[in-house]
């Protein structure tokens, strides 16, 4: 407005009166059009022709409107009346320009919005599709073990109570630690052992003196994070093929260390090549563990299995986000 009326007074010397009017009436106006095209792009996202017409429309109207309230406004002298009905289409044109700028922003905005309000609402249903997916594998892994924890329990009661309920406290403890913990959620490696251990020690009360454990951990990985109950399923499919197929004692090894500041745990047990068929697949448990890793880090390559000799195993990474 400022600018206008410096330009007309320079350049026709009406006065500052008039000039600053004229200003005023137009760039006021031209205010009031763009609003409404503001509001009506927010409730309705016209196509780009009706927005065209739009501006058009607004335009004649504002011109006409200029018109008519600078003469209510100003001192009219025969000057300033020619001056004004000869510029009434470079106002016009420039009126539209300006509608139509504000016209594109406004639409440009809204459609921005639009889309992270979708962009959002879709990410939020995928957290929870895939936070229902994990509910899933981990629920899937659970009765299995219940179950065989319950037979050994039912094999116990007769022969040897006081074993049958030790496993029942043990079997509570564990099941209570699990309830309590989040698919998602990261625990340090110790915290992830101490329950681990427990679930071990009902193994042990199950297959007595065959089931031995050797676990090994660098002191820097204790403190390094993972998801919550990981290692129990890998540990059971271990213990499944290890004891399984051998006879005798079983040693199922647990190694923890670091690897380019990231967590690297190894489990392995042995079995019998002449005995057991080559695997071809990794089995449900590991394949739900391989499932959840790639739905937490989006990557498919953290969990591998080797088979050398008489001994499987199974190594995965876990990323650190520090």
């Amino acid at each position: 407005m400022v600018l206008q009326a410096i330009a007309i007074e320079n350049t026709f010397g009406f006065g500052w009166e008039i000039s600053f009017a004229d200003a005023a009436v137009t760039n006021l106006i031209i205010a009031v059009a763009g609003y409404d095209m503001i509001l009506v792009m927010k409730y309705y996202q016209p196509r780009q022709v009706i927005r065209i017409a739009m501006s058009v429309g607004l335009a004649v109207l504002c011109v006409f409107a200029i018109h008519h309230l600078t003469l209510l406004w100003v001192t009219e002298t025969e000057e300033y009346r020619m001056f004004l009905d000869r510029s009434l289409l470079i106002r016009g044109l420039y009126i539209w320009l300006m509608i139509a700028l504000i016209s594109a922003l406004t639409w440009l905005w809204f459609s921005v919005r639009e889309h992270q309000v979708t962009d959002a609402r879709n990410m939020t249903i995928e957290k929870m599709a895939r936070e229902a997916e994990l509910s899933r594998l981990r629920q899937q892994l659970q009765p299995h073990f219940l179950f065989n924890s319950l037979n050994s329990i039912s094999a116990l009661a007769g022969s040897k109570p006081e074993e049958a309920r030790k496993m029942i406290h043990q079997l509570s403890d564990f099941f209570r630690g699990t309830l309590k913990k989040d698919d998602q959620h990261l625990i340090p490696l110790s915290e992830e052992l101490e329950h681990l251990t427990l679930y071990l020690e009902i193994e042990k009360v199950r297959f007595g003196h065959r089931l031995k454990t050797d676990i090994q951990c660098q002191d820097a990985a204790l403190s390094m994070k993972l998801p919550s109950l990981l290692l129990q399923p890998v540990v059971e499919n271990a213990i499944k093929f290890g004891l399984y197929d051998t006879l005798g004692e079983t040693v199922i090894s647990i190694r923890a260390t670091t690897e380019n500041k990231n967590l690297k745990i190894a489990v392995e047990n042995p079995f019998d090549p002449a005995s057991t068929p080559p695997r071809r697949g990794t089995g449900f448990g590991l394949n739900s563990i391989e499932r959840r890793l790639y739905l937490l880090y989006a990557r498919n390559d953290l969990l591998a299995t080797s088979q050398n000799e008489n001994i499987f195993s199974t190594t995965i990474k876990i990323p650190q986000n520090t």
